[in-house]
């Protein structure tokens, strides 16, 4: 009977054949928030083990990550938030720079096998959380010629365009503009994110995107209640759009009990994203007990759940690795990836299955994407509105 480290080499083995797509990182945030470094990639030196965090070279070779997505975020307050998106790009493509013998930019779908090809991690640039737009659609045409492929389309709070998941909705999902956001990243060939969304954002971009759509980093609904993991009905829409639920290794998104445990807390975390996070935390935990525990086995639970659903097709992996502490048992750091792989190769996942949720599926719809916007801009020519043009506000 095959043991523990037999699958383990055998998820090894797998990875070293094709690429893993990690859909979610915020490693430019944290070298950004760095006391040190403060934005500055050299300083924070990517090189050696960041042991107080969970993504550097080192680990992102022994995981075996063939391409990472970097995610330029920012949280939904903050001041001059054009400026502070560009500053977190421009963290992305320094890193890029920096290291050109690790890391190869992802513009095109050919780029993910080329990376691999070369022995480099490809690193494909986002931007989380529409903010930076200040309304308007021009930046989204800045955003992709510095090489964004990815916008996850809000954050935690609701903009004046779009409504939050975790917020107040002021919309019933999609303005106008919000709509004309979706259009142009579908021309552009940008992915549409729904992560962060609203359930009625979700199901209004299902709706009218005329590329398939991902969850870069969300989990299923029916097995924990947090309103940013995605209900029944919605993943019923990416089965018949053949879009893309890419599983997260976010702890209160994973366990029921750690969501309820973190419920009463998300009102004094706020939007609060600094070292002071886990500060608040532990204090909390002093007066109340010490927080539940997610496990890489709750994880695959999802990902199962997601496959019953949408199918193995439409599956993949957005770890959404932040450099805190809090992350499951057994997924502590982007080195860990093919412990998740091993497990579903003994649940008894084939190795195309297991391959797909690794990366092929994301390759898939970027690919379907990139295509999809060379269609559009060959029939529509850019259009330039602000919010104020299309919802009168």
């Amino acid at each position: 009977m095959p043991t523990q480290d037999d699958m383990l080499e055998r998820a090894h083995n797998l990875l070293d054949k094709i690429p893993l797509v990690d859909g979610h990182n915020d490693l430019p945030f944290v070298i950004q928030s760095d006391k040190q470094a403060r934005g500055d990639v050299r300083r924070y030196d990517l090189t050696k083990i960041h042991p107080e965090g969970d993504t550097d070279i080192p680990r992102l070779r022994e995981g075996k990550v063939g391409t990472q997505v970097f995610a330029a975020f920012i949280p939904t307050d903050t001041p001059h938030p054009a400026r502070a998106t560009l500053e977190l790009i421009d963290i992305i493509l320094r890193i890029q720079q920096t290291y050109p013998d690790v890391f190869m930019p992802v513009t095109e779908p050919g780029h993910i096998a080329a990376a691999k090809n070369a022995g480099k991690i490809g690193a494909l640039l986002a931007v989380e959380g529409g903010v930076g737009l200040e309304n308007s659609l021009s930046p989204l045409r800045v955003w992709h010629q510095a090489g964004a492929r990815l916008m996850t389309l809000c954050h935690n709070g609701t903009l004046d365009w779009v409504d939050s998941a975790t917020d107040k909705p002021r919309h019933g999902g999609l303005t106008a503009f919000g709509r004309a956001v979706v259009a142009e990243l579908n021309r552009l060939g940008m992915i549409v994110d729904c992560a962060h969304v609203s359930d009625d954002v979700m199901r209004q971009v299902l709706e009218i995107s005329a590329a398939p759509v991902v969850f870069s980093h969300s989990n299923a609904r029916a097995l924990c209640g947090h309103p940013r993991n995605v209900p029944d009905d919605v993943l019923d829409l990416v089965r018949q759009k053949d879009g893309l639920v890419m599983a997260t290794f976010v702890p209160p998104f994973i366990s029921e009990k750690m969501r309820q445990w973190m419920q009463p807390l998300n009102a004094i975390l706020g939007d609060d994203f600094t070292a002071t996070r886990e500060q608040k935390i532990a204090a909390y935990e002093a007066e109340h007990g010490k927080r539940p525990k997610a496990t890489l086995s709750q994880l695959a639970d999802h990902i199962e759940y997601f496959a019953s659903k949408v199918g193995p097709g439409r599956v993949g992996i957005g770890s959404d690795f932040f450099g805190v502490p809090s992350v499951p048992v057994g997924l502590e750091n982007v080195s860990r990836f093919p412990d998740l792989i091993a497990e579903l190769m003994r649940r008894q996942w084939s190795d195309d299955a297991v391959a797909g949720v690794a990366g092929l599926n994301f390759l898939r719809v970027f690919t379907e994407v990139e295509r999809v916007g060379q269609r559009l801009r060959a029939e529509t020519a850019a259009v330039v509105a602000r919010a104020a043009d299309l919802d009168g506000t």
